[in-house]
């Protein structure tokens, strides 16, 4: 027997179907809320994006910061320079963890969340 396709049975039985339903249906009933929706999360994409790029940049910056201090030979002054400059990027580090780990209350999530409210009333 063939394998049997779940996209072409017209039954809802898996997540991406039931997104995919829903994302048609909103199209349906308001492609403007549909539109706002979609570039919600594009932005939200974009944004972690950038987000995750710009905390790669300063955990890098950080074990090279490291790397020069315990395994490069500087002079003095120099040293002296990098050993400030690792304790200020314990700050900068210690802040983008925060981000990744803490709950917070971002903007994005609460526009998300209202979208969502918008788009059960209209059904």
């Amino acid at each position: 027997m063939a394998a049997k396709n779940k996209n072409d049975d017209g039954i809802i039985n898996t997540p991406e179907e039931m997104l995919e339903f829903e994302q048609e249906k909103l199209w349906e009933n308001d492609p403007m809320g549909a539109l706002q929706n979609a570039n919600v999360e594009k932005r939200k994409k974009m944004n972690w994006m950038a987000r995750f790029c710009l905390s790669l940049i300063i955990v890098l910056t950080f074990l090279f910061l490291v790397w020069l201090l315990f395994y490069a030979e500087l002079p003095q002054a120099s040293r002296d320079l990098v050993n400030i400059m690792v304790g200020a990027y314990v700050a900068v580090l210690a802040k983008a963890t925060d981000y990744w780990f803490k709950d917070k209350d971002d903007p994005e999530h609460k526009e998300t969340e209202a979208s969502n409210d918008k788009e059960k009333d209209s059904y």
